[in-house]
């Protein structure tokens, strides 16, 4: 896990050290560059495979040059497959992903089983080759202009390089009236796009060429036969077992977050089988914050009980947010998803702290499995239990309302729930819970690893019928199967809930001074345009006098503040 970033084009050094210095935190291990005629590559090191100086970047053959930040979890599967071609002179998943491209050029990404973006330099052809896995795990940014083209890691990096910082209005309209975070290739920020999941881009001679090489639905298509209800259990267990076992190879201490739900225990019980003797060396971290209402803790210390792992119980307070909120707005340099986020910022500080660089966590069970209570109907909404609207487009401009348009999501399948699947997984819950957790890891400088989203899993789970996913409304029912034939029925599980903290009460009441800060900040700043007050006073006044449902309003007011 690391940062990269490049220029193509007239640059100096400092411009590229001044943007790795601003995404430090995302390897304190190392940083180089490497510099060639009008192309300098940089790249900020998080050890975790192979903590020699031979395995650092910018790395470098005879022909090539690589920037490389994530992890390749079957790196040691095609070392075996290419080590007759090649003189290995490291044990890293580096030098592996060199070695692929070249053998097998862009093809090798069909190889790969990891997360991952990487910028590869053609030092013969004068050429670019930048890749991102398949789900967008791994960020991507860059910019191109007539002259230069660059791309970092994080998007403050691009503005380090000299790029003018201007906000995008028709994205945030669309964030404002429909909650949209933009389409996979879209920012918060003019000029500054990302390279979606599962696509690449070649640059030569001032020419840039984006092509996608994931196909995702044509993956799931591929499925045809219909197993039994047990086939699939069996082999869906056994995948787990090998995306769980694929990504504990590190050489740096690897734990795991853990909530009261279906999806940590299944997490928790793998660790743990595939770690038999271990457990007392493999932290869990969890958050809490004192609240009966929203703690999950009661059934988090219940699954722990089982299995004995050292639990590590993080408080986040009210008192917390304000300073944790502008530095995770620094990090995001978008808006993110509220206070959740923000706790979720605490563990990997927590976990930083003790030693543990890189954690598991349980992301994507919901979206391949149909876990949301959305999929139980024709429901096209993408906020988990809201009744009405979380959002108030009357408080919105008329300027702005005019921008907003309605994204419209692709729909290539022929089943109404496996087209929500689909935009869940591509363009709305899992784009952005990616984003959001890779920069609070990142801001810690902890890996965060998702083994929910290995691509043999979610295309597996994807596929089966519906009734393996929903029975009866209960939902994710294979997985719940799996859970009670590896653990039994004696451990219960929390309730599915949208948010785990007091985000809406707090807002309210102990943190509402703080949201009247950002909302001063908004009124005085160049994006007051954007508003009509009056509409938005009201609306502020109606939730301090309770009508709080949802926050999500509010939090997106005070994520335009922190970043005004």
């Amino acid at each position: 896990m690391c940062g990269i970033s490049g220029i193509i084009g007239k640059s100096s050094i400092k411009q590229l050290e001044k943007m790795l210095a601003t995404q430090s935190h995302r390897g304190p291990d190392n940083t180089s560059i490497w510099e060639g005629e009008d192309i300098k590559l940089g790249h900020n090191r998080l050890s975790i495979i192979d903590l020699s100086e031979q395995a650092n970047q910018p790395f470098e053959t005879e022909n090539y040059v690589l920037v490389f930040n994530g992890e390749i979890y079957n790196y040691i599967e095609l070392k075996e497959d290419l080590k007759k071609l090649f003189n290995f002179k490291t044990t890293s998943d580096t030098e592996v992903l060199l070695a692929a491209y070249e053998n097998w050029g862009s093809e090798c990404l069909q190889y790969l089983n990891g997360m991952f973006s990487f910028a590869i330099w053609d030092k013969k052809n004068n050429s670019l080759f930048a890749a991102r896995d398949r789900f967008g795990v791994k960020p991507f940014y860059y910019c191109n202009t007539e002259d230069t083209f660059s791309f970092a890691s994080e998007i403050k990096t691009l503005f380090a390089s000299g790029i003018k910082k201007e906000m995008d209005k028709k994205v945030w309209a669309n964030y404002f009236v429909y909650g949209s975070y933009g389409m996979p290739n879209q920012t918060f920020w003019k000029n500054i796009q990302q390279l979606a999941g599962g696509h690449y881009l070649e640059y030569k001679g001032g020419e840039l060429v984006v092509k996608k090489w994931y196909v995702f639905e044509d993956e799931v298509k591929k499925y045809t036969e219909i197993e039994s209800f047990e086939k699939v259990k069996e082999k869906y267990t056994e995948l787990l077992r090998s995306s769980i076992k694929l990504r504990f190879r590190s050489d740096v201490p690897v734990g795991f977050n853990i909530s009261g739900g279906v999806d940590s225990s299944i997490l928790l019980t793998f660790v743990n089988q595939l770690n038999k003797g271990k457990t007392d060396s493999i932290e869990a971290f969890t958050f809490y914050a004192n609240s009966d209402k929203y703690d999950e803790l009661p059934w988090v210390e219940d699954m722990i009980s089982q299995t004995k792992n050292p639990l590590n119980k993080v408080l986040i307070s009210s008192n917390d947010i304000e300073n944790l909120s502008s530095n995770v707005a620094n990090y995001q340099d978008e808006p993110f998803g509220g206070i959740p986020t923000l706790a979720y910022a605490k563990i990997f500080s927590e976990a930083r702290g003790k030693g543990t660089i890189v954690l598991l966590d349980g992301q994507g069970m919901d979206e391949q499995w149909a876990g949301y209570d959305y999929y139980l109907n024709d429901d096209q909404r993408i906020v988990q239990g809201i009744n009405s609207s979380p959002f108030k487009a009357n408080v919105i401009s008329k300027e702005m309302l005019e921008l907003a348009e309605k994204p419209i999501y692709p729909t290539p399948f022929d089943d109404a729930l496996l087209n929500k699947q689909y935009r869940d997984l591509f363009y709305t819950k899992i784009p952005r819970a990616l984003r959001f957790n890779d920069r609070v890891s990142m801001g810690s400088s902890t890996e965060l690893r998702e083994p929910f989203l290995d691509y043999r899993l979610v295309e597996y789970a994807f596929a089966q019928p519906r009734e393996y996913k929903i029975k009866k409304n209960i939902q994710k029912y294979m997985l719940r199967e799996i859970v009670s034939e590896q653990l039994g029925d004696f451990i219960s599980y929390a309730p599915k809930r949208a948010l785990q903290t007091p985000q809406r009460e707090w807002l309210g009441e102990e943190l509402k001074e703080f949201v009247k800060t950002q909302l001063d900040k908004i009124k005085k700043s160049e994006v007051k345009t954007w508003f009509n007050f009056d509409e938005l006073n009201k609306e502020w006044e109606n939730y301090l006098d309770g009508d709080n449902e949802s926050s999500f309003h509010i939090w997106q007011w005070v994520s335009l503040g922190l970043l005004v």
